[in-house]
């Protein structure tokens, strides 16, 4: 069983910085794709960051240049680090995993964590 744990939420000032961590139970080199996605109230889910098997990642318009995605296979564990945080990056944040079994794609996600930018 697949367990994601993210962590490292909290209460920030804008213009602030955050690192959140997505700890997986199981070893992330199995992914084809980890993300950090995000939901504000009344809001739809959105994909803040994604980081693909090779390497490459992918960031939402109104996060980039500010956040970035990184991984670590030997903790097999995913980060979010988000610098210039302003109030409309307040919702809370999920790490995601996909894994490709069989031609079918199981998703995987964790429990949230929230982030609250506010002075």
């Amino acid at each position: 069983q697949v367990q994601l744990v993210e962590s490292g939420g909290g209460l920030v000032q804008p213009g602030g910085s955050l690192r959140l961590s997505c700890t997986c139970s199981t070893g992330i080199f199995r992914f084809y794709f980890m993300g950090w996605y995000r939901q504000a109230p009344g809001k739809q889910r959105e994909l803040v960051a994604s980081i693909a098997a090779g390497g490459s990642t992918n960031y939402g318009d109104s996060v980039k240049g500010r956040f970035t995605i990184s991984r670590d296979y030997a903790e097999n564990m995913v980060y979010l680090q988000m610098n210039s945080l302003e109030a409309e990056d307040t919702a809370i944040y999920y790490c995601n995993a996909l894994h490709a079994v069989n031609g079918d794609v199981v998703a995987y996600w964790g429990q949230g964590t929230q982030v609250t930018v506010s002075s």
